[in-house]
């Protein structure tokens, strides 16, 4: 028999002579399936014995189908049971809404109409569980009025009190972008529970969950500040308070308060950070190269029995490869199953801004042979790599094959890398041709790519009709027009240098600062160009001074047509000394012992003569030097640079 055909199919008494198979005896089995296959057997057995008409054994099947995990769950099976139970309890339709509020957007409308379906059956009312199933299912849809007439009938029958019932509430308003709502409801609730909390742990527990879900609203909406002050004026705090802090801040780009919230998290002894916490901070201490702290994680994760899957393994994987640490990248990789096209990416990705063209595709020849699908964003990272190489062929062909081979559709992401790869190898022709050929509408980003390029090859002709483009399509950007005046300002064109940063003032459009990072034995020290705020300023000047005498002594002659104002040579030379990545290297040398590697961010495309300087900087001084600017990584070494004067 077929028990989804006839659930409900009349059937007789349980056999006198089988006391093993009394339909109630099977109840414990019900939780050892595993699969459906394995539940319809004992469906089966319920429906010949009569069973299933048991208002308590229907609901132990619909249970299984609708709320196990993902994997059991089946949750058209489960519909087709609940809608032929001939009596439906309350716990029923708390099963069946549940199921459905927990699965996609699709679904969750279901339960939204299961609900309203609840509320016109005469023998049934809600309880305190019914509630927040259908409020998350409002909130993952997007039905604002359904949810506030929910909402008015949480409060008819007695709910508006209840801890869970209001910080679903809470997260429905939140996640609909009603902030003002969602507020008003929050401090109602934490103004009436205020003299209670005290003594009821259930209470205590149900306003951290309320003051969570608020600061994630806010953090939603990008506003950090609101979220801090509330994260501040926490009595208590839960590890998923702290998580949602450092989420936020990485999320919204603010990576040093980040890092700054899980140092503190990491101080407390009530605490630890579990997994969720160390997935969502481990991006803010890439973006940083925060080494030491990211060693730290590693560690802790291993000593703690945190488990290092695909998505946690692959965090480490892109925060050694963005802390300029490839070789312990690779170890983290070898560990991990590698079946999943997450890891391999990451890896992927990792060789491509070391500039390990090689490695990068090898690894996805690999990840082919391993039986594991390219996915689009493999394809970013590995058309990366070839632009970084300068591998124009094989770029051009696993382009096509993404495509061809693949079946994957390329997306603004692809289309830039192909861009940059033409550019920088200075088929400048080829590259403004394959942007006006691509058949979705090219971003600023794609141009800003050829604009680079153009200044890369000196091409002013083409990079004047490349940044009027860009000055239209976005004219409060400051790249374009910086781009084209040190186009202007390398071939001493100081009159168009001039009408280029009139129209910046004009349009109160200023250009991006040069900003370094260093870790030196886990503080992070940052430098702005010409910055002097260091408490070492004078020790860093006093070391930039030496510098400069020793690599004029090796024979170094300052490249100052990077210098964008009419000034003499002599002034232009001084200008390029206080460059953010020199002071960075500065601050380095005389913290850190001789020999010992240095490791600077930059969040700028590091300039020509930085580039030359601290290339003749690690051969002086016998030191490794590694530099990530915006693009990739430039390991220095006695003299040379891994991108071989090639980004």
């Amino acid at each position: 028999m077929n028990p989804t055909q006839t659930l409900y199919s009349p059937g007789g008494n349980s056999p006198a002579s089988s006391p093993a198979t009394h339909p109630s005896s099977l109840f414990p089995q019900i939780n050892t399936c595993r699969t459906i296959r394995d539940l319809s057997q004992i469906h089966a057995v319920f429906i010949k014995s009569g069973q299933i008409r048991d208002t308590l054994s229907a609901a132990e099947i619909l249970r299984f189908c609708a709320t196990s995990d993902l994997h059991h769950r089946d949750l058209d099976y489960a519909h087709k049971i609940f809608n032929q139970m001939p009596q439906r309890n309350c716990f029923s339709w708390n099963t069946i809404i549940r199921g459905f509020s927990e699965s996609d957007e699709d679904k969750a409308l279901i339960a939204i109409t299961l609900f309203f379906k609840m509320m016109s059956d005469e023998f049934v009312e809600p309880n305190r569980f019914t509630f927040p199933s259908v409020l998350k299912a409002c909130a993952k849809t997007g039905k604002i009025q359904e949810g506030k007439q929910i909402h008015g009938l949480a409060l008819k029958y007695g709910f508006g009190g209840d801890e869970f019932v209001m910080s679903n509430l809470v997260r429905m308003y939140v996640m609909c972008g009603l902030m003002k709502d969602a507020c008003v409801l929050f401090y109602k609730n934490i103004i009436e529970r205020e003299m209670v909390v005290m003594i009821d742990r259930r209470k205590r527990d149900g306003e951290v969950v309320l003051w969570n879900v608020m600061i994630d609203g806010y953090m939603r909406l990008g506003d950090c500040k609101a979220a801090r002050m509330l994260f501040d004026k926490m009595r208590q705090r839960s590890v998923v308070s702290w998580n949602t802090m450092i989420s936020g801040y990485s999320q919204n780009g603010f990576f040093k308060d980040a890092v700054e919230v899980f140092r503190q998290m990491k101080k407390g002894e009530d605490i630890r950070p579990n997994y969720v916490t160390l997935v969502s901070v481990l991006p803010a201490i890439s973006r940083l190269g925060s080494l030491e702290l990211g060693e730290w994680l590693h560690l802790y994760a291993e000593d703690s029995g945190i488990r290092i899957d695909d998505v946690l393994g692959s965090a480490l994987i892109d925060m050694y490869s963005k802390c300029g640490i490839i070789e312990k990248a690779i170890r983290v990789f070898e560990r991990l199953p590698r079946e999943n096209v997450i890891t391999w990416s990451a890896m992927i990705n990792g060789f491509a801004i070391h500039g390990q063209a090689g490695d990068a595709i090898d690894c996805f020849c690999k990840m082919r042979q391993a039986g594991v699908r390219p996915s689009d964003v493999a394809y970013i990272s590995l058309l990366t790599a070839c632009s970084h190489g300068g591998l124009v062929e094989e770029g051009r062909r696993y382009f096509s094959q993404m495509v061809s081979v693949d079946g994957l559709e390329p997306r603004i992401e692809h289309y830039g890398c192909m861009v940059d790869l033409l550019g920088r190898s200075g088929l400048l022709d080829e590259a403004e041709e394959f942007i006006l050929n691509m058949p979705i509408k090219p971003d600023d980003v794609i141009w800003k790519a050829l604009l680079g390029a153009c200044r890369m090859h000196g091409n002013v002709e083409m990079g004047k009709r490349v940044a009027n483009i860009l000055m239209d399509m976005v004219p409060h950007d400051s790249g374009a027009y910086v781009a084209l005046s040190n186009m202007y300002a390398s071939q001493g064109n100081w009159s168009e240098v001039s009408e280029m940063r009139l129209r910046m003032k004009e349009m109160d459009i200023r250009k991006d600062p040069g900003c370094s990072w260093i870790d030196i034995d886990g503080v992070l020290h940052e430098f702005l160009v010409e910055d002097d705020s260091h408490p070492r300023a004078k020790e860093i000047n006093s070391m930039l001074v030496e510098i400069s005498d020793k690599l004029r002594l090796a024979g170094y002659r300052p490249i100052t047509t990077q210098v964008l104002l009419n000034l003499e040579e002599e002034d232009k030379e001084n200008a390029l000394h206080y460059h953010s990545e020199k002071i960075a290297t500065a601050f380095g040398l005389i913290s850190t012992s001789p020999g010992k590697p240095i490791r600077i961010v930059k969040n700028l495309r590091i300039c020509e003569d930085c580039h030359s300087s601290i290339k003749l900087i690690s051969k002086v001084y016998k030191r490794k030097i590694t530099v990530r600017d915006r693009k990739r990584f430039h390991h220095f070494q006695d003299g040379s640079c891994s991108c071989m004067d090639y980004w």
